[in-house]
């Protein structure tokens, strides 16, 4: 278990010495949250540029040790909930259990086993009595939400005040293919969107930061805006958007090429969400 203080700007996943289980103090969630990395392997199907995982590779997850996790995740949560975890490891502002979170070093539910996975934390969470206390949000890109096991996953999810982060950086081709390193058609992503928080609470997840000394061209926010404004039209049912800069590094090539947007490029971004009825929280 840690020893040392853990800080936002410090996600190392194996700061417990454990193979899928890590706590970070996250600045996006106002407290604990406790990772869950079913990517131990630094395998993702996309490749963000902003990306802190090292070494990142192509790929999807690796077979899951189910029992493994299981004991890691009760002993995290053991010194969490009744150990000195919190006096011990985290600034005395931010000593709340906030979440456990798919979250790690590539794309969740790119393990096969993330029904099982779901179903497993809901067991633990019964056993501390945190249902409904806490919440288990899934960061994804979402561009394997269309497999029927994805989405049985999902309706888990729901039942166990579940909650999805979606990707959705950039909304042309050219700015998915250029921040996320992806191929993905954006229509196709937007309806990958829609399916996804008709199964699960879901926010719009999205990273904005400079490149190459640039903020963002301006026609790549008015289709970001576009496809939010649709989304409201259109009833998607969106709990907001998570709107966040660069807070660590990137560990990618790009990385001497990105840079940190002033905060008021970022509120006046936010405002205009806002001004098309959504809420927005903002991480700088």
């Amino acid at each position: 278990m840690p020893t040392r203080t853990l800080s936002s700007a410090d996600h190392d996943r194996a700061s417990a010495g454990m193979t899928y289980v890590y706590p970070v103090v996250s600045r996006r969630a106002g407290g604990v949250s406790v990772g869950v990395n079913l990517n131990p392997n630094n395998a993702c199907n996309w490749r963000c540029i902003y990306c802190q995982v090292p070494n990142l590779s192509r790929g999807g997850a690796p077979a899951i040790d189910l029992a493994l996790l299981e004991d890691e995740l009760r002993r995290m949560l053991a010194d969490i909930v009744h150990g000195d975890f919190m006096a011990r490891s985290v600034p005395e502002d931010m000593r709340r259990l906030n979440d456990i979170a798919l979250s790690g070093n590539g794309e969740p539910t790119s393990a096969a086993e993330f029904p099982a996975v779901v179903e497993l934390i809901g067991r633990v969470l019964a056993d501390f009595n945190l249902i409904g206390q806490i919440k288990l949000v899934l960061i994804s890109n979402g561009s394997l939400s269309h497999k029927a096991y994805v989405q049985a996953g999902l309706r888990a999810m729901a039942a166990l005040n579940g909650e999805v982060w979606f990707k959705f950086d950039r909304a042309s081709r050219a700015g998915l293919n250029r921040v996320n390193d992806t191929e993905t058609d954006p229509e196709r992503h937007y309806q990958r969107l829609k399916s996804v928080a008709d199964l699960c609470p879901c926010w719009v997840q999205t990273c904005m930061f400079a490149l190459d000394g640039a903020a963002p061209e301006a026609a790549e926010i008015e289709a970001w805006l576009a496809m939010l404004a649709r989304a409201k039209v259109e009833g998607v049912p969106l709990g907001g958007v998570l709107l966040y800069g660069l807070a660590r590094p990137s560990l990618q090539a790009e990385a001497p090429r990105l840079g940190r947007l002033p905060e008021a490029w970022m509120q006046t971004l936010a405002q205009r969400v806002r001004a098309l009825g959504w809420p927005v929280k903002v991480s700088l």
